[in-house]
């Protein structure tokens, strides 16, 4: 991932999970200190947020947060379910044992990282800092699914959802409670048990089931920084 990418999707997250309100200003200087980068990369960073909405850049004034409402979040979420049930009912009938076991080894790293993040949660109770690994598995997961139901169209246009809402903000909601990321990890294997016996129309029910669940408790959290935030 290039510097720009990094910027930018550092700044998204931050910006969908709340934590940056709507109308701050973001000023290239105090970005490219947070970011460890020359003010050239985060300028074209905000480029690339203004072309998803995300920020305005205003004449005299620099980039605006114009940031989602809790609809279009939801909304967003909505079509995300729908476009990875069809990738798990796709790959419950098309999935090879190379693919499966790919599969297998995603969950393995996932139920890993969350067991271990649960631990870790035992010993210091405040939120989560260090996602990375519980983001990794995650997107491994998903993208094993993607692989198995081999459809280029379909791959795509989730990418393209992706780049406007990442896969990574159900971190935020997630990291506040071990019994959430617990529930989470059932989920995903019952995705995978459902792919395990090519049941087409299970495996898709169960994954809408699950992102449709991210795509709440994303929203929940919006809605919850955004409304304790101060106008």
């Amino acid at each position: 991932m290039n510097a720009v990418d990094r910027v930018a999707g550092a700044i998204q997250a931050q910006v969908l999970s709340g934590a940056v309100p709507v109308g701050t200003r973001l000023r290239q200087e105090a970005l490219a200190e947070e970011f460890g980068v020359s003010r050239t990369p985060v300028r074209e960073a905000l480029r690339h947020l203004q072309a998803t909405g995300l920020v305005e850049l205003l004449p005299n004034r620099g980039a605006v947060v114009r940031g989602p409402s809790a609809r279009e979040i939801r909304e967003a979420y909505e079509v995300r379910a729908e476009l990875e049930g069809l990738a798990a009912e796709l790959a419950a009938g098309r999935i090879s044992d190379r693919d499966l076991l790919r599969l297998r080894e995603a969950q393995a790293l996932f139920r890993e990282s969350v067991a271990t993040l649960i631990a870790r949660r035992a010993h210091r109770p405040e939120p989560w800092r260090d996602e990375s690994v519980w983001v990794r598995a995650n997107d491994l997961f998903h993208q094993a699914i993607l692989d198995a139901a081999a459809n280029a169209r379909l791959s795509d246009t989730i990418a393209d959802l992706h780049r406007s809402f990442p896969r990574d903000l159900t971190w935020a909601a997630l990291s506040q409670s071990s019994a959430l990321l617990e529930e989470n990890v059932e989920q995903h294997e019952a995705i995978l048990e459902a792919i395990e016996q090519h049941d087409p129309a299970e495996a898709r029910r169960r994954m809408i089931e699950h992102v449709r669940s991210a795509g709440e408790l994303v929203t929940l959290r919006f809605e919850q920084v955004v409304g304790g935030a101060p106008h």
